[in-house]
């Protein structure tokens, strides 16, 4: 199946909650008022809770409990709301994935740990709205729940990575094309912004050395969330390339910092997007 092909059909079994289809109409709509955007959210619970637990998560560490939509909205932002719910509702379009196929866990937790360095690097940089970078980190790879759906086979086949084949090699090898490529596809055609879109995109094309600050900001965290997540097929750093912090004005000390704090972050977040996780509250 062709990746044009493999698009529409996910289209057709994977869809975005009405709220989220909501929530973005009104935040195209220039007349929207925070209120109204509450509103949105107010009229579905399970979104409405899932923003009160993330802003009250590691993510953002607040010092006061945000127990009101309104006020989530108001210290997290109407644009990074927007993104979250974003995250929130493609997670919840892939929660019946069936786990035969895939490690979920894994999968959740090297999503959850590449969102979280993109945060991490694009607050490093002062970079506005750094919510978009975790989500275009959570987001990046969704292209493998989709293969797993409509092509276990194939699926399998590309779970064979090694020490001599990084994944998006073997993804092309086997489908001509990668997981990114096929979650860009799918992700644009939702309507997510481009702001999302574009990093996700170029995240495998290391050699391009005109990409923007967030796009070499999501290949960084891809690589570091890949060799963290799999160590027992990566060492550390073994993908990464000099070029991809030194691009960034990073240094390895940098590096170390911001797996220290994402990995203890990564511990609490995975349970807020992973539609399997075992939650307690």
């Amino acid at each position: 199946m062709n990746l044009d092909e493999l698009v529409a059909k996910a289209e057709d079994l994977f869809v975005l909650p009405d709220s989220v289809t909501r929530l973005k109409a009104c935040m195209d709509d220039e007349a929207s008022s925070i209120d109204d955007i509450g509103d949105v959210i107010a009229f579905d619970p399970s979104l409405a809770t899932q923003l009160l637990r993330v802003a009250n998560s590691a993510l953002y560490r607040f010092p006061n409990k945000i127990d009101t939509i309104t006020k989530a909205i108001q210290v997290v932002g109407t644009r990074s709301t927007y993104d979250l719910a974003l995250a929130y509702g493609v997670s919840q379009a892939f929660s019946d994935v069936d786990g035969q196929n895939i490690d979920l866990d894994k999968f959740w937790e090297q999503s959850v740990s590449c969102g979280l360095l993109a945060k991490y690097f694009a607050d490093m940089r002062n970079i506005r709205e750094p919510e978009r970078f975790f989500v275009a980190g959570l987001l990046h790879n969704i292209g493998e729940l989709v293969v797993v759906t409509t092509m276990p086979e194939s699926a399998q086949r590309c779970q064979a990575f090694n020490a001599r084949v990084t994944p998006a090699e073997l993804q092309f090898g086997v489908l001509g094309y990668t997981y990114s490529s096929l979650s860009a596809r799918l992700i644009d055609k939702w309507g997510i912004p481009e702001s999302i879109v574009s990093p996700i995109t170029s995240i495998h094309d290391t050699e391009n050395t005109s990409l923007s600050v967030e796009q070499r900001i999501l290949q960084l965290s891809y690589v570091l969330a890949l060799d963290n997540v799999n160590p027992e097929i990566y060492p550390s750093y073994h993908n990464l390339k000099p070029e991809l912090h030194d691009s960034l004005s990073l240094a390895k000390e940098d590096l170390e910092d911001a797996l220290d704090v994402t990995n203890l972050q990564c511990i609490s977040v995975i349970s807020l997007f992973n539609p399997n996780a075992f939650m307690l509250y």
